[in-house]
């Protein structure tokens, strides 16, 4: 059978042995993409779900915050910003008292033509665009701790603004069940103290922890809590289809819309298969989730649901910006160091971008994981504790090869933007 996996910006075919696969190549369910998203999105703004629409909102106010994902998220944001902007400033916000902030999280900042595709051209040369740095501790403002312990630190730019905007994409996420919400300001603008303990081993490594998990979730709750803190007064969120055409839009209040989001993408990204495989093909969705081992680790958290203890999950991934930022090939090189893959925790805090390899620990500790890629060495990613390998169709036949005649099957070309799951019944 031939598939293209999401891979970087082009796509990569593959080809993979029909008789092995148990079940059609997982994908997003069909879902109708909106004829014209931008009249939905003025429309969302106009009647929101579970809040007064915006342009109440904002009267009377003199500043705003409106805080978009970063470049590792496609979300439409040339198609959500100009009507959210518009209707704030109609209702009386002036230009100059708005901030567009860029949710890095612990990410690095997106500047230039980097911006300009994040935001569109428009807003970028229109509005001022400001990034998160989420190290720089005396830009964030202490809230308080939570009753778990977690010590809230939010972005003063957003805190301190008379109006707080949220936008985003609902996806399943790896750790929080799904993006989106409130997941914009905890990580999104949330500071390296907050980060380091809500992303710690207490929380990751609860078995609720995991995508498309949300009641239980202690990610989830707790950083529900610390948006709850920091204050919400209105979201924009999206979900879009496997060529990222939007086929929900909802806006309003940060919890109520954000669950009709979720219930919509539910059903959408549910992908199941009849039994767990013992081989299982993904990818990290390609452009802008691929680029960096750090966050191609999602694409194995993705497939894990339906990958059978002691099986193989073949990732292909082009890492173009190598492992990551300095921090993460720092925590790499101790693991390394100190055979931190094989030993619990021994702290309930993460050092920055620490909380990957808690997650990859989850998967190491159930498969194997070969990888194929162009932007990495083999020797790099043998630290990485996973095999390379030379092409997909190559991992396929040597895994398949040493687990029988019998052995079976699965591929997920979207990686992480599917939500595999083995039926019952």
């Amino acid at each position: 059978m031939n598939v293209t996996l999401d891979y970087g910006r082009t796509g990569l075919p593959v080809t993979l042995p029909a008789d092995r696969l148990i079940a059609p190549p997982l994908a997003i369910s069909p879902a109708e993409p909106l004829a014209d998203p931008a009249a939905a999105i003025e429309e969302a703004i106009a009647h929101p779900i579970g809040s007064r629409p915006l342009a109440e909102i904002a009267r009377g106010k003199k500043t705003a915050c409106v805080v978009v994902c970063d470049i590792t998220r496609p979300v439409p944001n040339a198609l959500i910003l100009p009507p959210l902007l518009r209707t704030i400033e109609a209702a009386g916000v002036p230009r100059d008292g708005i901030t567009i902030l860029v949710a890095t999280g612990l990410h690095r900042p997106n500047e230039g033509d980097e911006l300009v595709e994040l935001v569109g051209e428009w807003v970028a040369k229109t509005y001022r665009c400001e990034n998160h740095f989420g190290k720089d501790r005396d830009s964030h403002e202490y809230l308080g701790t939570t009753p778990s312990g977690v010590p809230a630190w939010i972005d003063k730019r957003y805190t301190q603004a008379d109006l707080k905007i949220t936008t985003g994409l609902i996806e399943p996420h790896l750790m929080a069940g799904y993006s989106g919400g409130r997941k914009l300001i905890c990580p999104g603008i949330a500071g390296l103290e907050t980060v380091r303990v809500w992303h710690g081993p207490r929380f990751l490594e609860h078995p609720k922890a995991d995508a498309g998990s949300v009641e239980g979730n202690p990610v989830h709750e707790e950083n529900t809590r610390i948006a709850r803190m920091a204050g919400c007064d209105f979201i924009v969120n999206v979900c879009i289809d496997g060529k990222r055409r939007v086929t929900w839009v909802g806006a309003g209040d940060m919890v109520r819309a954000w669950e009709e989001g979720v219930s919509f993408c539910r059903r959408v990204v549910r992908a199941g298969v009849p039994a767990a495989c013992d081989v299982v093909v993904t990818s990290c969705a390609g452009y802008p989730l691929d680029t960096t081992w750090y966050q191609a680790v999602k694409g194995l958290t993705g497939a894990l649901p339906i990958v059978k203890k002691g099986g193989t999950i073949v990732l292909a991934a082009s890492l173009t910006e190598g492992l990551g930022s300095p921090e993460f090939r720092e925590v790499l090189d101790r693991y390394e160091a100190s055979g931190g893959y094989d030993k619990p925790a021994e702290s309930d805090t993460c050092e920055m971008d620490e909380w990957q390899l808690v997650m990859l620990k989850k998967v190491l500790g159930h498969c194997r994981v070969k990888v194929v890629t162009g932007g990495l060495p083999a020797d790099v990613l043998r630290r990485c504790r996973v095999e390379p390998a030379a092409s997909v169709e190559a991992a396929v036949a040597e895994a398949l090869a040493g687990y029988g005649p019998a052995a079976t099957l699965a591929v997920i070309p979207k990686g992480p933007y599917v939500e595999p799951y083995v039926m019952v019944g």
